[in-house]
């Protein structure tokens, strides 16, 4: 019988045997000891699973990449040192040089910069579209060299939400996969593999690690992509490996496995960006109380929203859970419990505004970071996003007044009331 996404939480990934330890052992070894040499040398040939140095896997990582990929409805997931190795790891696996990625242009700013100017120089080209294109401004963003589409499913910061299901339907007519960054809503609210998403990648150090202690990365892989349907686009799955005497992942791994083995056994072994055993206990002990904690973000971003929505100094107040919200009725949709307890809204008179309320706040810290226990809060014109354009801050939703306020699960009142004397 299916889990509950509760019992998930606290429960998937790791079943401890007669006598081992209760919680996920912390194995910090750079290396694994073996008795020969033939052992080892099936585990470097891929004939084997195990393991043989922390840089490519670990036992630890691996148990939290399993509760991640059972949280998703994933059949394979691993983790990463950040959220940014995560997407990159996920779009690079499909890509190479001559590549084209279809991406909603309301994403992250560290997203946006590294698919648009660093893969760029990696020979991977963009198409940026709206996250409200209609089917045939999606279809006409194709091109024939086009290996993956991207978006969030809420946007990081502008809130946008993306139409999952309208997103895969255009990369499954093009006969590419749909990579979904699911950092916001956590698997607790929405679960874009069951509208259709193939690849979700996540930053761990959001919600799930919820206490600003660990930075990580995942990706989890639906298992459903047919990649030898598309033998042509994605040889490096479909095509014997040289490195691996020839072995063909999507044959010896199925559609369930090929993708994460060949991140694991290729772009690991050559980027190195694990995460570290120490930090993924960390992220599995935020886990374990994911679905208690989602709740009270969301009951207090929407307490915030409605308030700011009121307050004459405030331009404009974006909320997926705010009924005058254009994106309201998506929300709704794919998120019907709420999607995250991050509020950004616009201050009249711009950047000076922003950084001025910012500085009055008591409870709200100004800290780069967004989605853990304590508030805190941002203007990603003058930080997150600097390196964009005000013509680029505008088509990302991101005008320069902005303000990202991530609520925490401090008293709701007490949030408010630190926002009022502020504005004060």
């Amino acid at each position: 019988m299916s889990q509950g996404i509760g019992t998930r939480c606290v429960q998937a990934g790791y079943t401890p045997g007669n006598g081992e330890p209760r919680q996920i052992p912390i194995i910090q070894s750079t290396t694994f000891k073996y008795d020969t040499s033939e052992d080892m040398g099936k585990l470097f040939d891929l004939e084997a699973s195990g393991y043989f140095y922390t840089r490519l896997q670990n036992p630890t990582n691996d148990h939290v990449a399993a509760k991640i990929a059972a949280l998703e409805g994933g059949s394979a997931a691993m983790l990463t040192s950040s959220g940014q190795a995560a997407n990159f790891f996920a779009m690079f696996n499909i890509c190479e040089c001559g590549s084209h990625i279809v991406a909603s242009s309301s994403i992250y700013g560290g997203t946006f910069n590294l698919i648009a100017v660093t893969m760029a120089k990696m020979g991977i080209e963009v198409t940026f579209v709206s996250p409200t294109a209609s089917d045939e401004e999606l279809d006409a963003a194709f091109k024939d060299n086009t290996r993956a589409v991207f978006g969030e499913t809420i946007a990081n910061p502008a809130l946008t939400v993306l139409d999952i299901e309208k997103f895969a339907n255009a990369a499954h007519r093009h006969g590419v996969p749909l990579i979904v960054d699911n950092t916001f809503p956590t698997p607790v609210n929405c679960r874009p593999i069951e509208w259709g998403a193939d690849i979700v990648t996540h930053s761990t150090t959001k919600y799930m690690d919820g206490h600003g202690a660990a930075v990580g990365g995942a990706i989890v892989d639906s298992g459903k992509f047919d990649w030898m349907a598309h033998a042509d686009k994605y040889p490096g799955l479909t095509k014997p490996d040289d490195s691996y005497h020839g072995i063909v992942y999507a044959e010896k791994f199925g559609k369930e496995g090929a993708f994460i083995t060949k991140a694991t056994a290729q772009l690991m072994r050559d980027f190195g960006c694990i995460q570290s055993p120490q930090n993924a206990f960390l992220l599995n002990l935020g886990l374990e109380s994911l679905h208690v904690r989602m709740p009270r973000h969301v009951e207090n971003g929407l307490a915030v929203a409605r308030f700011l929505q009121e307050q004459d100094q405030v331009a404009k107040v974006s909320y997926p859970g705010l009924e005058s919200d254009p994106y309201y009725e998506l929300a709704r949709k794919y998120m019907p419990k709420g999607g995250c307890g991050v509020v950004s809204f616009e201050l009249k008179g711009g950047r000076a505004a922003a950084e001025s309320f910012m500085k009055k706040l008591k409870l709200a810290a100004i800290e780069t970071h967004v989605a853990d226990a304590r508030t805190c809060c941002l203007n990603p014109a003058t930080s997150t996003h600097r390196q964009m354009t005000d013509e680029q801050l505008l088509e990302a939703g991101i005008p320069a007044g902005l303000v990202r306020m991530s609520c925490g699960l401090e008293d709701k009142e007490d949030l408010i009331a630190d926002i009022q004397s502020a504005l004060n």
